[in-house]
């Protein structure tokens, strides 16, 4: 038998399997640039509908405001999860609705502290302002193609 091509992977019932390969990077940069803006246009919608999400200034400050609202998730959101994972069980899911609030909270204190005239005035308009934003990022992301959505239709035969 001739060596072939080295190949990762192991067979697996007679077929071989392969790494995934990491995307190219312009698709990579275009997939970020698309939920920044899928972002600032979720906090648009939450300062424009939600009494209480307040926002003064030029539109590019809303673009920083949502920046910072995705750093802050990325660097505390696991963390706040995993350390209140049992209420999130508990509640079947509805504590991270406080989880989302005060991390849009803690956004808005960071930003003033930027000089960025964002505001939320309590917790209650905390958590509509991160229900509007869950919202309208998950219709925006499906519409946008960044989540798969797969619909199945059941039927019964006669």
């Amino acid at each position: 038998m001739q060596p072939g091509p080295a190949r990762s992977g192991r067979r697996k019932s007679g077929a071989m399997t392969y790494p995934a390969q990491s995307p190219p990077f312009w698709r990579w940069l275009w997939s970020l640039i698309l939920r920044w803006l899928i972002n600032t246009l979720a906090i648009f919608a939450a300062v424009w509908l939600v009494p209480g999400v307040d926002f003064v200034g030029p539109g590019w400050q809303l673009g920083l405001v949502a920046l910072l609202f995705g750093l802050v998730n990325v660097a505390l959101r696991p963390i706040l999860t995993l350390l209140t994972c049992p209420l999130v069980i508990v509640t079947l899911g509805l504590f991270t609705l406080v989880i989302n609030a005060l991390l849009l909270a803690l956004t808005a204190q960071i930003a003033g502290g930027l000089g960025v005239r964002f505001t939320v005035d309590g917790f209650w308009p905390a958590v509509g302002g991160s229900l509007v934003i869950s919202i309208v990022s998950l219709v925006l992301n499906v519409l946008a193609g960044e989540t798969p959505v797969r619909v199945v239709v059941w039927r019964e035969r006669r």
